[in-house]
């Protein structure tokens, strides 16, 4: 049964992906609390984050599905076995990696550039982001406390650090018009728009048809 889109579903579709920030995404290093899994997908969502990265000692990432808001229908999350493979995706894709880490060279996490491409990795939940991903990483950032406790929740720090990203690229206008290459932003539509029928299709291995200017299936 193919979807039948509504005009005010296909506007908002389209103006969510026109925001969408390709260049950046974070890591999230065996953060092992679904809840606080789920808040980042959240956080990444609202600020135009596509596509994040995990890494579980386990081997998986503890499920998500029954969140509020339902973030991860909306943004891609992709298992990594190590901090490496993340090395060669930011190399490929000339990202900053920064780690938020307290050391003794990190940074205010508002005095970086992220206008810059950039992925955040931000640490699990009792250990923080480990020693030796710390030693790979471009900078450490810090969000300054002012009390006894040394760090914020990880789905708080995560947020705090994104709004700052998005204040940035809001002021240098990166939301200002679509940042997604055609293909990808036509891709997605399709996904978001008919989703039962995208699955179908990636079944078959087979391109997904074109649609028209209400979002809708021009051809099968």
């Amino acid at each position: 049964m193919i979807t039948i889109v509504t005009l005010a579903r296909y506007q908002k579709v389209i103006n969510v992906l026109s925001k969408r920030q390709p260049d950046l995404s974070i890591l999230a290093e065996a953060v092992y609390k679904p809840h606080n899994l789920s808040a980042m997908l959240r956080s990444c969502d609202a600020v135009g984050i596509g596509k994040i990265y995990a890494i579980n000692p386990t081997g998986g990432v503890p499920t998500y599905n029954e969140t509020s808001a339902s973030a991860e229908k909306w943004v891609e999350l992709e298992v990594l076995e190590n901090v490496e493979q993340m090395l060669q995706i930011a190399k490929v894709q000339k990202m900053q990696i920064l780690a938020a880490h307290l050391s003794d060279k990190a940074l205010d996490y508002r005095e970086v550039d992220y206008c810059l491409p950039t992925c955040i990795v931000m640490g699990n939940e009792k250990w923080g982001v480990a020693e030796a991903t710390a030693e790979l990483v471009d900078e450490h950032i810090i969000i300054p406390m002012m009390g006894m406790v040394q760090s914020l929740n990880v789905s708080v720090a995560t947020a705090v650090l994104l709004f700052e990203v998005q204040r940035q690229r809001l002021a240098a206008g990166f939301y200002d018009s679509p940042r997604l290459n055609p293909e990808e932003f036509a891709k997605q539509s399709f996904k978001w728009l008919h989703p039962r029928e995208a699955k179908r299709l990636d079944t078959l291995g087979l391109a997904y048809p074109p649609l028209d200017d209400e979002g809708n299936i021009s051809s099968v």
